[in-house]
């Protein structure tokens, strides 16, 4: 059974995926398939930076399957499993899986926003 991010001891963390190349600083947790990134997400909870590859070998879930499957958590858990602030980036070499995976990031992210609880300033 899946932790909630409380039980986790929720720490902010970044991930990259790719199957063959390392990120340009330590500071990332690397995996190497969707398979290794559900598995990280559900020991870590949801990352708050992803830095995507898009293909990841022959035959195998690629980066695209990895946004969407992040997209789908958040929906599920009503907008409450990717963190408020998430980010990502799109390594990938693949121009047409680059712009898949920009698309529908940035296309939810957009749509995320109407349905977070905003901070509202009191006024005295």
């Amino acid at each position: 059974m899946e932790a909630t991010r409380k039980e986790r001891n929720f720490k902010m963390w970044k991930m990259f995926i790719d199957d063959e190349r390392f990120p340009v600083d330590d500071s990332f947790m690397i995996v190497r398939t969707v398979e290794q990134a559900i598995e990280m997400i559900a020991v870590k909870g949801a990352p708050h930076f992803v830095s995507f590859d898009h293909d990841l070998g022959d035959n195998i879930p690629t980066g695209a399957d990895m946004a969407k499957w992040l997209v789908e958590k958040d929906l599920d858990s009503n907008y409450t499993f990717l963190p408020k602030d998430f980010s990502f980036y799109v390594h990938s070499a693949n121009p047409v899986g680059k712009k898949n995976i920009e698309g529908l990031l940035n296309q939810y992210l957009e749509h995320r926003k109407e349905f977070l609880p905003t901070e509202k300033k009191l006024k005295f």
